[in-house]
């Protein structure tokens, strides 16, 4: 495979007769053996490991049934159309992570002679801390690893990828075979644990010495070398919240369809049960935050976040922007001088169910085609924007149609939908794009949502012990997934709710659905879609639209997609395979 070998001397000039000036300065030929001086500069391998953190919001869902995008060169529209190969693979994390990787064995296996602090127990305490933060992050690169490239191999063997644990010179052996799928799921169970030893649940300032952890009480007893390290200033850091999370995203993939086998031993109730350590963490199945969908448009909450506090849904999250757009030039139709980049799909619009919690082709739905719009799920016009929605500092009306005169109409210029919507989910509407008072807001991007959470423990829990089946917790799927719908819905009664709860089959199918809308647009629904394996059918379902003019509803095709079976798994990236004999591609793979 391939590593960029971190080079961290710099060879000086030392031809004869060269000038001073071009001799470089001292301080700029960094050897290994300065870490143990310069705090600063050891910190920087940890530092560039959190540079390159896979990102949240990384648009796959252009190549899945939610959505399509108007920039018909993405990577993620070539993919999905049939350009998907292993030598260009916009979902590959391979080069990334092992190069975070190398930064982080390079660290560990000299943090402990670096000399953090001038006084001993602080010096111990931030190795302590930042020993943990590494194998947090090597666990979890390690899971991106597995997620975007574990499957089974030309060998018919469920595979994982290689793991490296020790920092990787020029002299090293790059010809590695990959571990098997269960012995990386262990690998990342281990650096967990050892993340969790080694650092605090969350990072908060404490009063007495008598709050010391127990693990840490050993190193001080000192109040301010505690808060120095292991307090509020190391927010947002990875911390034991953030691992635990780690542990449950990982059970949870290894307990899917797509990863089943026999040598795979991690189960359901495994699954179910890391993810109730963060339900339990959090106040129990009743503590899901009210405001948590819309975690990206509560302005009072958002504006109001300083000393690296999170919001009450989020557990990790990136550090907050100001005076930012971003988002919105990328995503706001048109009129609202954005690009219209996300166009949400007629498929996804058809999966919010109605506002008494029925799918829309149930018969106690009441769904009107020739209203489609009127009495949905609240969630569909938080999340998207639809013919007739408004938006934007001034209430803008949205005009989807072909027909209507508009640019936020289908296909009329290169920025406008292709599917009759956009994308309303993740923007802040109090941001101005209008270049002649141009103004932006406060905003963050999650890592960790506490509703991913509740939402894997309700999956797995389903699966392990039916619909109503507690194992050893105090609360079933039945119990999550009832929270979750009372939240979006106001519920008083969720009478389709009590219909399912008696059957795992039509639960399943309504937990998947609850994970698919009250997710939307966060870049799960590719990597679901495979870990479920789904039908092919279902994998390969025509992206669609709907071109609304005034009372006239046209339904749209508007994307094919193009997967094949061997798709369920991503491919390790064909140049390391041509490199490396050992290295085994994924079935079907070129």
């Amino acid at each position: 495979m391939k590593f960029r070998i971190f080079i961290i001397g710099l060879v000086a000039l030392a031809l004869a007769g060269c000038k001073k000036i071009l001799e470089p300065e001292p301080e700029n030929l960094k050897t290994i053996e300065q870490m143990y001086t310069d705090a600063n500069f050891a910190q920087g391998f940890l530092i560039n490991a959190y540079r390159t953190i896979p990102a949240y919001y990384d648009n796959s869902d252009f190549a899945t049934d939610d959505a399509v995008t108007n920039q018909l060169t993405h990577p993620y529209l070539q993919l999905a159309t049939g350009s998907w190969t292993a030598a260009g693979n916009p979902a590959s994390v391979w080069n990334q992570s092992y190069e975070a990787m190398q930064y982080i064995n390079l660290f560990l296996a000299n943090s402990a002679k670096v000399k953090w602090a001038v006084d001993p127990e602080s010096s111990k305490l931030f190795n302590t801390r930042m020993r943990g933060e590494a194998f947090g992050l090597r666990g979890l690169y390690l899971y991106f690893q597995l997620r975007n490239h574990g499957g089974v191999a030309s060998n018919g063997q469920l595979t994982g990828v290689p793991i490296i644990n020790q920092y990787q010179t020029a002299t090293s052996d790059f010809n590695l075979p990959r571990a098997s799928f269960d012995a990386c799921v262990k690998q990342i169970y281990k650096d967990l644990d050892s993340a969790e030893a080694y650092l605090p649940v969350e990072y908060n300032d404490i009063s007495s010495a008598a709050q010391i952890p127990a693990r840490f009480s050993n190193i001080t007893q000192n109040v301010e070398t505690y808060n120095r390290v292991m307090g509020q200033y190391a927010r947002q850091l990875f911390n034991g919240l953030i691992a635990k999370s780690f542990r449950a995203r990982t059970a949870l993939l290894a307990a899917s369809p797509a990863f089943k086998n026999a040598s795979n031993t991690v189960t359901w109730a495994d699954a179910a049960g890391y993810a109730a350590q963060i339900i339990d963490y959090k106040g129990g199945a009743n503590s899901l935050p009210q405001n948590g969908g819309t975690y990206y448009a509560n302005t009072s909450e958002v504006d109001g976040l300083g000393g690296g506090n999170n919001p009450s849904e989020v557990i990790w999250r990136e550090n907050i922007v100001t005076n930012d757009g971003t988002q919105e030039g990328q995503h706001f139709p048109p009129s609202l001088f954005g690009n219209g980049l996300m166009n949400p799909t007629q498929n996804l619009v058809e999966a919010f169910p109605m506002a008494n919690g029925y799918p829309i082709d149930h018969p106690n739905a009441n769904y009107l085609p020739a209203n489609p719009y009127a009495g949905r799920d609240p969630r569909f016009a938080k999340y998207i924007l639809f013919d007739g929605s408004t938006a934007g500092v001034s209430n803008t009306v949205i005009r989807t149609g072909s027909s209507s005169g508009s640019d936020n109409g289908v296909n009329v210029r290169a920025t406008s939908t292709r599917t009759g919507y956009y994308m309303k989910k993740r923007l802040r509407m109090d941001v101005n794009r209008n270049p002649i008072s141009i103004s932006g807001k406060t905003h963050y991007n999650p890592r960790i949502r506490y509703t991913e959470m509740y939402l894997a423990y309700a999956e797995a829990a389903n699966e392990a012990w039916g619909p109503t089946g507690l194992g050893t917790h105090a609360y079933s799927a039945y119990d999550i997934i009832k929270n979750i719908r009372k939240r979006a819905f106001g519920f008083a009664s969720d009478p389709y709710l009590e219909e399912c709860k008696s059957d795992v089959g039509k639960m399943r199918e309504l937990i998947r659905n609850e994970r698919r809308l009250e997710l939307c647009f966060e870049s799960f629904r590719f990597w679901d879609l495979r870990r479920w394996k789904v039908d092919l059918t279902k994998l390969n379902e025509t992206a669609r639209g709907m071109d609304v003019n005034g009372n006239v509803f046209t339904p749209l095709s508007v994307e094919p997609r193009a997967f094949q079976s061997y798709m369920y798994y991503g491919p390790i990236p064909n140049s390391e395979v041509l490199k490396y004999s050992q290295l085994i591609q994924n079935q079907g793979w070129k």
